[in-house]
């Protein structure tokens, strides 16, 4: 059975996949949305903007969603005042929504969670498989795209794609100096 599981959160949405063969394109901007969060309100990518975002695609019935679930979350707490948002879409169209409160609540995820209840996001990103997480710059630039489980090396070099650019040094002007 778990296997069975596994091998669906895999293939999750390969067909409107097939459909639609854009999604994020790194170095590209990320396709814009706005969903319905769990605790009220809506949240839209494009107000993000100015701020590095991972945007994690999951389902409470995906065993390694539930498994990098708190990797995610160690990161968002290390990163947080740093400026790093989370961003965990839940495929609602996929699932109930009682199942997802309850997800939620026994991982105690800190950050936003939105539902995708009509599978349009996940249709815009092309997902082909669950988990699927997509890192973006703080200009909304996609740098980096984990097609799968997220390993902790996958995480490590998706931050530091979104968070050097925070923290470096602005380059150096036509003398040298830096600016």
């Amino acid at each position: 059975m778990r296997l069975a599981i596994a091998a669906l959160a895999i293939s999750v949405a390969t067909a409107p996949a097939q459909a639609q063969e854009e999604g994020p394109r790194i170095g590209h901007g990320a396709p814009g949305f706005d969903l319905e969060r769990l605790d009220g309100g809506r949240a839209e990518l494009d107000g993000l903007r100015g701020r590095p975002v991972i945007i994690n695609f999951w389902a409470s019935w995906c065993a390694p969603c539930r498994v990098e679930m708190p990797d995610l979350i160690s990161a968002w707490r290390e990163h947080g005042g740093k400026g790093l948002q989370v961003l965990a879409v839940n495929l609602t169209d996929q699932e109930r929504r009682k199942d997802v409160t309850r997800f939620v609540t026994e991982l105690g995820m800190p950050f936003p969670v939105l539902l995708d209840s009509r599978g349009k996001v996940r249709e815009l990103y092309a997902l082909v498989s669950l988990p699927t997480t997509v890192f973006l710059d703080s200009a909304g630039i996609v740098r980096s795209v984990q097609s799968g489980p997220l390993t902790r090396n996958a995480l490590a070099q998706g931050l530091e794609a979104i968070l050097r650019s925070e923290t470096a040094d602005p380059p150096p002007d036509s003398t040298g100096e830096q600016r």
